[in-house]
């Protein structure tokens, strides 16, 4: 219960209160331990992502550490372009082993860990960032929400001649859509990473995959061939959607094919597709759906393996030609295996939770005086009214609560009150 990190507080303590006294420092020690908290957990899982890149890699790229101006209202779209990758996708990863156990320990009927620092580390992976996120106002809320669902719905960079556009993009992090994002990174990975470090990575996972096989029962893996006719149905909607000129009305049936599992359950699985009932059957669909996906990326990694050896390792193929065939391979599969699906799932999720907590701190601003703002940035700011702007009408608080009614000015210093005795000088009031 008493970590290190609780008593490395002491100090810091017992030095606010020869300070300031006992009163303000239980006030920033204890106040400010939530904060904290959540502070650093988002900020070691950037160190975690930086060095993972690296490794990987071989590049110390810069990494932004999340630290913009403190008073500058972050768009969610900005928010989900600098941590999708180092934030919210391993915070999905975290969230879907820990339902997976939870599932696993229900249907068996033996008691499970609570793992609360595991829940609470892929939470504040994704809300983090609305948290610290000043000034959570209605209107700003409504901005983000369009902006953030137009970033989701676009199509920008999924034209064939638009390839390089969206790596250069991608690097410079001004990506205009959620596809133009993902597509990016694609590219880059399996155009630029080493072939070896990307096979050792594969490798890894098929070693992983196969652990996954031999310790799920047997009748979750009988739900995998449901979704293996599911796949080859989507796949048709997804041809249609590259021959009718990229018409996202098609990527949209794509996702809307997988909810024809239920239906098909009792012709390709037979009669366990619901029994006893539905519901009991439902941790099943939701495990099998989980490792069904994994296995699904492997095959596209394995593909992409082999288009990488083909077309660019061959000494006798022109390189150029052999990396935009590359590049075409990699944008196929963007699509064909769900990278893309997937992610918009992803947003769709960020998106809710940023929704509900700004929600949450622009009704706890506007009902409690501002609280928000104050704790997150100053007492100065947090007087400022809904609908109104920091000195849009007026000077600043602090300047106006200087001047009392009288004209007199409690917090003159003596060098102000010799210009303002000074002959020609002019008057305040």
């Amino acid at each position: 219960i008493v970590s290190i990190g609780l008593v490395t507080l002491v100090p810091q303590l017992v030095e606010i209160v020869l300070e300031f006294g006992a009163v303000q420092a239980f006030k920033q020690v204890i106040g400010g331990l939530f904060a904290a908290t959540f502070f650093f957990i988002f900020q070691n899982k950037n160190i975690a992502s930086s060095m993972k890149e690296g490794a990987m890699t071989g590049i110390a790229r810069y990494f932004f550490t999340g630290r913009p101006m403190a008073n500058q209202h972050q768009t969610w779209r900005d928010i989900y372009s600098t941590y999708w990758k180092s934030h919210y996708k391993p915070a999905f990863f975290l969230g879907t082993a820990y339902v997976i156990y939870t599932l696993l320990a229900l249907q068996n009927g033996n008691g499970k860990l609570p793992m609360v620092l595991v829940v609470l580390s892929f939470t504040a992976w994704i809300i983090t960032p609305i948290l610290f996120s000043p000034l959570p106002r209605w209107n700003l809320i409504g901005q983000d929400l369009r902006e953030f669902n137009g970033f989701i719905t676009g199509g920008a960079g999924s034209a064939d001649d638009e390839i390089d556009e969206v790596v250069s993009r991608g690097k410079k992090g001004t990506v205009r859509s959620l596809y133009e994002c993902g597509l990016a990174e694609e590219l880059c990975v399996w155009s630029e990473q080493h072939p070896v470090m990307l096979a050792l990575r594969f490798l890894v996972k098929v070693a992983v995959g196969f652990c996954v096989l031999a310790v799920l029962p047997a009748e979750i893996l009988d739900f995998l061939p449901l979704f293996v006719v599911v796949l080859g149905l989507s796949w048709v909607v997804i041809f249609g959607y590259f021959a009718a000129g990229l018409n996202n009305i098609f990527l949209v049936l794509s996702f809307l094919a997988w909810f024809a599992a239920i239906p098909l359950g009792h012709s390709v699985i037979g009669g366990r597709w619901c029994h006893p009932n539905a519901y009991t059957r439902l941790p099943e669909y939701v495990i099998s759906l989980a490792v069904f996906l994994y296995f699904l990326g492997l095959a596209k990694e394995f593909i992409l393996l082999l288009c990488r050896a083909i077309f660019t390792a061959c000494p006798c193929s022109d390189k150029k030609k052999g990396t935009k065939r590359l590049q075409e391979c990699v944008r196929m599969c963007f699509v064909y295996f769900f990278v893309h699906q997937l992610h918009t799932v992803e947003a769709w999720v960020v998106l809710a939770a940023n929704l509900t907590v700004s929600v949450v701190l622009a009704a706890v601003d506007q009902f409690f005086c501002n609280v928000h703002t104050w704790f997150l940035l100053n007492r100065e700011l947090a007087r400022t009214k809904h609908g109104e702007r920091y000195m849009e009408k007026s000077a600043t608080f602090f300047e106006l609560d200087r001047h009392r009614l009288d004209g007199s000015d409690l917090w003159w210093s003596d060098s102000d009150s010799e210009v303002a005795s000074a002959p020609g000088s002019a008057s305040l009031a």
